[in-house]
């Protein structure tokens, strides 16, 4: 692929506080278009990777490119193209909800273009995320919840090109969740924009992503489907089936083909069949554990 292709590559990126390493070699591209899960465990250094990326903090080495630009030197033309959800939220207590989404959408004004029209109008936003009944409600007023679908308003309100989403639905109820996946496969689908998702929402991931990450002991230790993963680290799916009154329980790579044999070969002997194929958490659970052994695991000259 050419380079102008990617919306985000990343090669060799470190970074170091005081003696230790948080990132260690991370290398990932992300297509333009793409919606990319990172996962990981607490401490992994998926905050500090969005960090970097959206040129916050300074990275210790590496190559970082964010929509053909060095973050450590993106101007405000670049950064506009950026729209940001972090973990916490903007305290602007005073601020009516509606008039604080118009405030922030106003910087964009002087980088419309006709195929990205921006800012994206409020109204139209504040139904997107469930606020339009809290329009001119103060912010301080907000319940955490609310305020976290404003903070998803405001990453979005430019039309950004590319969302760095940290977290984005810490403190959302499951409705609130849904509609959040909602607008973000709306908005991806509408405008081609590529997403960064960090989460430790399996389920989420699964549903937003079309490709999964998994950062930990500061590298990426797997990147692919959630199925190629799941195919790959677990391996095998699970088929369950009575027969005669017999429970039956089978694991196979190709749990499809197997399910069309059985039928051939057994028919209307078989019943309650159920498939249980390799899931993202089992995937994510496995890695992570092989991760975790290997970096306490004692070295050859140690273990002497």
């Amino acid at each position: 692929m050419d380079d102008g292709e990617f919306a985000i590559r990343v090669d060799g990126m470190r970074m170091r506080y005081g003696a230790r390493d948080v990132l260690d070699g991370v290398t990932l591209d992300v297509v333009r278009g793409e919606v990319l899960a990172l996962l990981g465990p607490n401490g992994a250094g998926k905050t500090t990777t969005i960090e970097i990326l959206e040129g916050f903090r300074m990275r210790s080495s590496g190559h970082v490119s964010v929509l053909g630009v060095d973050p450590a030197r993106g101007d405000e033309a670049w950064r506009a193209k950026i729209g940001i959800v972090t973990q916490s939220w903007r305290d602007h207590a005073k601020w009516r909800a509606g008039e604080f989404l118009a405030y922030q959408g106003s910087y964009y004004a002087s980088f419309t273009s006709t195929s990205t029209p921006r800012p994206w109008p409020v109204a139209e936003l504040l139904d997107a995320v469930g606020l339009t009944d809290h329009a001119k409600t103060p912010i301080g007023r907000l319940s955490g919840g609310q305020r976290r679908r404003l903070d998803v308003a405001i990453g979005l309100v430019g039309r950004p090109e590319l969302v760095l989403l940290d977290e984005p639905t810490t403190g959302f109820d499951p409705e609130a969740r849904a509609d959040f996946h909602a607008i973000i496969q709306s908005v991806t689908t509408r405008y081609n924009t590529t997403v960064l998702l960090t989460t430790h929402g399996l389920d989420e991931a699964e549903k937003l992503a079309s490709r999964v990450a998994v950062l930990a002991g500061g590298r990426i230790i797997a990147d692919g489907t959630p199925l190629e993963l799941a195919r790959q680290i677990v391996g095998e799916d699970e088929v369950r089936w009575s027969e005669n009154g017999t429970q039956h329980t089978h694991s196979v790579a190709d749990s499809t083909g197997f399910v069309r044999e059985l039928f051939l070969r057994r028919g209307d002997a078989v019943h309650d069949l159920e498939v249980r194929r390799s899931s993202l958490e089992d995937t994510y659970l496995a890695l992570v554990r092989k991760a975790e052994t290997a970096r306490t695991a004692p070295t050859e000259r140690s273990a002497a």
